[in-house]
């Protein structure tokens, strides 16, 4: 089926926006111009692309399907476009990372800063989500690279993958609320107690719900928020027992204590990944390089009373 490219990048923007006229404002062209090319796209494929109403615009299933393919083409146009346009070089062009808030705030930042000061001609753009979130992004090539924990299930088998350091996950809390300091304490134990974490849709989240099951045991709990340092504020006035990275945890730190458990829980990884089916920019092989030669364990920032 010969169609042209014109009415693919018509139909990515109407679904994107789920408007037609904000689709003509990006596109430089009439509404009655978008109407016709999606018109002309549903006939050529013989499907109806969206559900329009005075109201609003919806993508029909059919017009979902279409974008889940269409749009990591349009990126990786894209990306190609932006590669072509700084001639692989590092007077311009753009870098774009992918990363959550905790990796973004504790490590990320340093490095930010020494490449800006580098390259102060290259556009940095970071987008920030959970570290399963940005595999999806990497997937979709949406970001030139993404900084994640690791293990992390939304990783797949075409990606490279570059180890920057190691960290542990610790269990905080109040001895005031929580008198455990001297003792050993069990995941048993803890299962009883109102734990404080990550969401569900995080790599932490995951890792501790799995070091749970695998001693059999139920992880329920009390709170889980999208912030380490909200679950540290919370810790701080006892409300529970906070399950962070140990990195997050501020130097010098004196109303929380970190609980020695029975079992032990294994270090996770702090990585770099790209996709290594797809070109890399030098922009993005001098960041990564900088990544892997630069300091594995920058000073975190002080502690904040909010996120």
């Amino acid at each position: 089926m010969d169609i042209n490219y014109e009415l693919y990048k018509v139909f990515y923007h109407v679904a994107s926006t789920l408007s037609f006229s904000e689709a003509s404002k990006q596109l430089f062209i009439s509404q009655s111009a978008v109407s016709q090319s999606i018109k002309v796209l549903e006939k050529k494929l013989n499907q109806t692309l969206f559900i329009r109403s005075t109201k609003k615009v919806q993508l029909t299933p059919e017009g979902e399907i279409l974008l889940k393919h269409v749009e990591p083409a349009m990126n990786l146009i894209r990306q190609g476009e932006n590669q072509l346009l700084d001639s692989n070089s590092l007077n311009g062009g753009q870098l774009r990372i992918g990363a959550s808030d905790t990796i973004c705030r504790y490590y990320l930042v340093p490095f930010l800063s020494e490449f800006h000061k580098r390259y102060p001609n290259i556009h940095i753009k970071v987008t920030n989500r959970t570290s399963i979130e940005c595999a999806r992004l990497l997937d979709n090539g949406q970001v030139d690279f993404i900084l994640t924990n690791y293990p992390n299930s939304g990783l797949g088998g075409t990606q490279n993958i570059h180890v920057l350091r190691e960290f542990n996950d610790i269990f905080v809390a109040n001895e005031t609320y929580f008198p455990m300091k001297d003792r050993p304490v069990t995941l048993h134990e803890l299962q009883a107690l109102p734990i404080l974490m990550l969401d569900r849709k995080s790599t932490t989240s995951e890792f501790l719900h799995n070091m749970f099951q695998k001693h059999q045991l139920d992880l329920v709990p009390e709170i889980e928020l999208s912030s380490n340092d909200l679950l540290i504020d919370l810790a701080r006035i006892g409300l529970g027992i906070a399950f962070v990275p140990d990195f997050c945890l501020p130097a010098g730190e004196k109303e929380l204590y970190a609980l020695t458990l029975t079992e032990t829980l294994p270090p996770r990884q702090l990585v770099v990944v790209h996709n290594e089916t797809m070109p890399i920019s030098q922009a993005s092989r001098e960041f990564i390089e900088l990544l892997e030669n630069g300091s594995k364990t920058p000073e975190a920032p002080a502690p904040e009373t909010k996120d």
